[in-house]
């Protein structure tokens, strides 16, 4: 299984950013995957995932109505989108799975059996 993310950088608050994860070895069909994150000095945390079923788990309320998840079968690729950036939201961005068809609840602590490398969101003035 690869996981590879992309599409990080820097943003003023309030900006936009779409990240995109490219999956290998397993199938959107059948598998979930998820997106944590982490800030200098902070622990993992948990940010969205997209079941097989194409349900959506939000794993912290900060980004509810900011952040969507999507995801394309077609091109085996997860979306992270992310709108009216803050501060608070810069991390390191990572995207996992469990290799299960649902969400898992573990990855709201950002643990997970696969990740791939991250992206750096950073959002500042």
């Amino acid at each position: 299984v690869q996981l590879q993310a992309s599409g990080g950088g820097l943003v003023q608050p309030g900006g936009s950013l779409r990240l995109s994860c490219a999956v290998s070895g397993l199938s959107l069909d059948y598998y979930a995957i998820g997106w944590f994150r982490q800030a200098p000095g902070k622990q993992r945390e948990g940010v969205l995932c997209v079941s097989s079923a194409d349900l959506s788990t939000y794993y912290t309320d900060s980004v509810k109505g900011r952040f969507t998840i999507s995801r394309d079968k077609l091109m085996n690729t997860v979306y992270l989108q992310m709108n009216s950036l803050r501060p608070e939201d810069t991390a390191v961005y990572y995207c996992a799975t469990d290799k299960t068809p649902m969400c898992p609840l573990r990855l709201r602590l950002g643990k997970s059996d696969y990740w791939g490398q991250g992206t750096q969101v950073t959002v500042s003035s």
